[in-house]
């Protein structure tokens, strides 16, 4: 969109353009007129009607270009305002953006702390799930939680207690070979 010293030239030509197509307009439709003494061939007469509808229409378009006319000249800036107030406008308006970029600043740093929260709960999530579905399995040590003795010593005593129950299964099952050789 242009300045308001651009639209007021743009809408102050459109009035001239006006001006001078109602002055076409009228000489185009008007009537000859006769002067004492000269004597020519009329021609014949145009309707008065189509005269009177552009006369109307170029009445209206002048007068609602003279009215945007004063409205841009009422929106232009005042003599009042000087340098001093723009510069003071200026500064005040700087100071508020100011504030706005630190206000969003903490917005950001709230935000990424947020995600890695959940990061992190959607990890341990996600462990939980692969320890449940294979308890046998090794367990992973998170580097972000402490070492504990007691988790490594329970650790070995699960590994313990699999390894037992399996050797105890192992010797329980009777051997078949050794069945039919009693037979």
């Amino acid at each position: 969109m242009a300045d308001r010293l651009t639209q007021l030239q743009d809408t102050i030509n459109q009035q001239a353009e006006y001006f001078c197509n109602s002055v076409g307009i009228l000489q185009q439709y008007s009537t000859p007129s006769k002067f004492p003494g000269f004597d020519r061939i009329s021609t014949p007469q145009q309707p008065n009607q189509s005269q009177e509808d552009y006369a109307a229409l170029f009445a209206t378009l002048i007068a609602r270009c003279a009215k945007d006319i004063d409205t841009l000249i009422d929106s232009l800036p005042s003599e009042e305002s000087s340098q001093e107030l723009q510069v003071a406008s200026l500064s005040r308006l700087e100071q508020e953006n100011q504030e706005a970029a630190e206000q969003l600043e903490d917005v950001v740093r709230q935000g990424e702390a947020l995600l890695q929260r959940i990061q992190a709960a959607l990890q341990d999530i996600a462990q939980s799930q692969l320890d449940m579905q294979n308890p046998t399995a090794n367990t992973v040590i998170n580097p972000s939680q402490p070492l504990s003795t007691s988790s490594i010593t329970s650790s070995i005593s699960i590994k313990q207690e699999t390894q037992n129950n399996v050797n105890a299964k192992n010797h329980s099952i009777p051997d078949a070979s050794a069945n039919s050789m009693q037979l």
